[in-house]
């Protein structure tokens, strides 16, 4: 494809990084990429995406905050969320 198909969404999704890549051949040689699997419905159901980690945006929740932003369906989101790079700086 000569194109990517999604040059700017401007939606964000909950997602849980569970591992790193090396791409390689890509139109920049050899690429790292996270997989962030994003849960739907059923905790156990969801997709998984290879990001670059500058698209990624780690909000300052543990683990365990986050499944229960899931579990809960969002009603556990905190109503101000702050990133990891703001809580360092």
């Amino acid at each position: 494809q000569k194109s990517k198909a999604f040059k700017e969404i401007g939606e964000y999704a909950f997602g849980f990084i569970t591992s790193t890549v090396i791409l390689h051949g890509s139109s920049a040689g050899s690429e790292e990429l996270n997989c962030v699997y994003v849960p739907s419905n059923h905790l156990y159901i969801g997709d998984m995406f290879l990001i670059s980690s500058n698209d990624i945006v780690r909000p300052n929740l543990s683990v365990r905050e986050g499944i229960e932003v899931v579990i809960s369906g969002g009603m556990s989101v905190p109503r101000m969320l702050t990133t990891l790079d703001a809580c360092v700086n």
